[in-house]
């Protein structure tokens, strides 16, 4: 067993290490009320207490920090530097403080939030303003691509996701299902007839979502609860942008499978018409918020994820008055 003094060492050293910035702290009201029974009266501790955590600083410094006598206490060249140094540290961990208390009382700061493109134009830029109103202290820098961000590479505070999601780190909060649905105009359904099978949709002239993952892809579209009927389509166009199918389906070109919150708006307005086939649709990938690792989550993240499942649930406003 260590003798009693190198016991002693290790306690001093590890309280010494705790109570660094306590020590500055007192260091600095002996400077200011000239006596350690003075800097003892205003911090509430004894003398004894403030000449321990004196000593505990010309310890670690290696240097003393104040010319003793009984009736002066002056600083050593030492100490004078040593003041300096405090007098620049101990503001700014008390803004520090501040910021990050306040922080915690009031979301504020900036919050780089990133979605779908599709998505975040209908279901997300539109619900900002409000947000702004509720949170006057955040700055929202919004993103938009489809592409999947490395959320802690690339600095973002939160995404949104709709696609399946890998076991990772990361927290996530699911905001809302995504429903998809077969739609056409009523044009080409009149020209090339209304499929009612699965096994119709080959001979279809169908638009493919080429970042389709499980439900649909180039050249494959799956159906069933679990996705378990798959049936190979073609047609004249695919791309990489949902938006971009949609506005080729209103225009006749052809079918789309697309989640109901790209074609809600066509569908209610009647410029695309729902397909009703033989097997239903497979869910799409639920949409999730998601935010990075943590004891704590900053609190302009929680207030957007809180908003955002407020106003996507419990019925997603893309599913409202649905024909």
């Amino acid at each position: 067993m260590p003798n009693r003094s190198v016991w002693a060492d290790f306690i001093t050293c590890e309280c010494f290490m705790l109570d660094r910035i306590t020590s500055m702290q007192v260091f600095v009201k002996v400077v200011t009320t000239g006596s350690f029974t003075g800097a003892g009266r205003a911090l509430s501790l004894s003398q004894t207490m403030v000449t321990k955590h004196i000593n505990a600083l010309e310890t670690r410094l290696g240097s003393t920090l104040f010319h003793r006598s009984t009736r002066k206490l002056s600083l050593t060249e030492a100490g004078r530097l040593f003041l300096d140094g405090c007098q620049k540290i101990l503001p700014e961990l008390e803004e520090i403080e501040q910021t990050v208390t306040e922080q915690r009382r009031e979301p504020r700061g900036r919050l780089r939030l990133n979605a779908p493109v599709s998505f975040a134009i209908r279901y997300v830029a539109p619900l900002l303003p409000e947000f702004s109103r509720l949170h006057p202290l955040v700055t929202v820098e919004l993103g938009v691509n489809d592409r999947t961000v490395d959320l802690i590479e690339e600095g973002w505070d939160l995404t949104l996701r709709i696609r399946a999601l890998s076991p990772s780190s990361l927290r996530v909060r699911k905001l809302a299902d995504i429903r998809m649905v077969v739609c056409a105009a009523p044009a080409y359904l009149e020209r090339a007839g209304t499929p009612t099978t699965l096994e119709e949709l080959s001979q279809h002239a169908c638009l493919s979502y080429t970042l389709g993952e499980a439900t649909s892809s180039a050249s494959r579209w799956s159906f069933g609860k679990q996705g378990e009927h798959v049936i190979n389509i073609s047609g004249p166009l695919c791309a990489n942008n949902g938006d971009v199918l949609r506005e080729a389906a209103i225009a006749g070109q052809g079918l789309v499978y697309q989640p109901t919150f790209i074609v809600a708006d066509a569908l209610k307005a009647g410029s695309l018409q729902a397909v009703t086939l033989d097997v239903p649709p497979t869910l799409g990938p639920p949409l999730h918020a998601v935010y990075a690792p943590g004891l704590t989550t900053p609190l302009k993240v929680r207030a957007m994820i809180d908003f955002l499942a407020a106003r996507y649930g419990p019925v997603p406003p893309w599913d409202e008055e649905m024909p």
